[in-house]
């Protein structure tokens, strides 16, 4: 078992020509810290649990996606545009490379749901997204069609305080990578963005369903989380090759 590549909060440069853009804006980076145990079992093949400061760690996503391209298409105009609440973990393979695994990922748009899934066997769920921005919150929704009971209501409150140089805050957010299993393969599809602009953010509240649902019952109203940051955004480049 080789030892995870080094966190670097400048993703290196992609290999081969990008396949793929979208825009991410009004970021929530919400985390708790979980046992690497509950996590292993979530995992593809071939991944063990990526930990930081000896726990590994499940995030709750909320963001607005859009002007999402394919194959240096213009932007798609509204299957391309949509609001996301993802939640994720963080892995390692065999060769020290790290990258982000999807459990569940709530879209409003459904022709982007079945293709994600179809192409790249994402976790995508059609679902009700919104958010919603007054008076210096951000209001993020979601509700499962068909199953009503999953659901997450975020409202996150940005600070003017940035957060820059901060080994967590890294380890968090500086993911150039993510990993899937597509026909009983685990693959490693990178992306390629600038680094994060982060704010420290006040979780005002949290009603959400979609943790538990992944499997960490004892996070959502049991206990506020470890982390929690603001991004405006970045402009990211997705390409097929880890």
């Amino acid at each position: 078992m080789s030892d995870a590549w080094p966190i670097s909060a400048v993703a290196p440069p992609l290999v081969g020509r990008a396949t793929a853009s979208q825009r991410w804006t009004h970021l929530a980076f919400l985390h708790w810290r979980v046992d690497p145990d509950q996590v292993a079992p979530l995992l593809p093949a071939g991944l063990r649990p990526d930990v930081f400061d000896g726990s590994s760690w499940v995030g709750l996503i909320p963001f607005v996606l859009d002007r999402a391209t394919v194959f240096g298409s213009p932007p798609i105009p509204y299957f391309g545009e949509f609001v996301e609440v993802n939640v994720r973990l963080y892995a390692v393979d065999s060769k020290g490379r790290r990258g982000v695994v999807f459990v569940s990922l709530e879209a409003s748009r459904l022709a982007a749901v079945l293709a994600a899934r179809a192409l790249f066997s994402l976790p995508y769920v059609w679902s009700r997204t919104t958010i919603q921005v007054h008076a210096g919150e951000y209001r993020y929704s979601s509700t499962r069609h068909f199953r009503a009971g999953a659901r997450s209501r975020i409202v996150l409150r940005p600070t003017n305080r940035p957060v820059s140089g901060d080994a967590l805050a890294d380890f968090l957010t500086a993911r150039w990578a993510l990993f899937t299993r597509v026909r009983g393969r685990t693959l490693r599809l990178r992306n390629h963005h600038e680094p994060w602009r982060l704010y420290a953010a006040e979780l005002v509240a949290l009603d959400d369903t979609l943790l538990a649902a992944a499997g960490f019952p004892g996070l959502a109203g049991v206990r506020p989380p470890d982390s929690v940051l603001y991004s405006p955004g970045v402009t990211t480049w997705f390409g097929t090759r880890g």
